[in-house]
């Protein structure tokens, strides 16, 4: 039993949170796209893998495109929680850890003490 949950934290878990990645988490309907507000610092990856305000005074577009992607991102993580019989922090976790990896140097990500920095 030990071994299984072993092998599902350190092989499975993380190919799921890779294929996250080609969900398309961006959406065509809102003014501005998840990348350009990445690229503007606008928006920033955090270790709870979900995306956070860099500035507090983004507009409201701004806004409900976090929060439509958060939502989007909480229901497929669940889902991957379920699948796999594990929590859905240690889903949360591996996601927020692969989306700091995989963001590009130049746009922001939060530190674990809170603090938000260019990477």
């Amino acid at each position: 039993m030990m071994t299984r949950r072993l092998t599902l934290r350190l092989f499975i878990l993380p190919v799921m949170i890779a294929m996250l990645g080609g969900l398309g988490w961006s959406s065509a309907t809102w003014a501005m796209s998840l990348q350009d507000a990445k690229e503007q610092g606008l928006l920033g990856e955090q270790p709870d893998g979900y995306l956070g305000l860099v500035k507090a005074d983004a507009s409201a577009d701004v806004k409900a495109l976090m929060s439509d992607i958060n939502a989007r991102r909480k229901q497929e993580y669940q889902s991957i929680a379920r699948r796999n019989n594990t929590q859905l922090n240690v889903v949360e976790t591996l996601a927020g850890k692969k989306a700091i990896e995989r963001t590009p140097a130049g746009q922001y990500i939060r530190l674990p003490s809170g603090q938000w920095t260019r990477k």
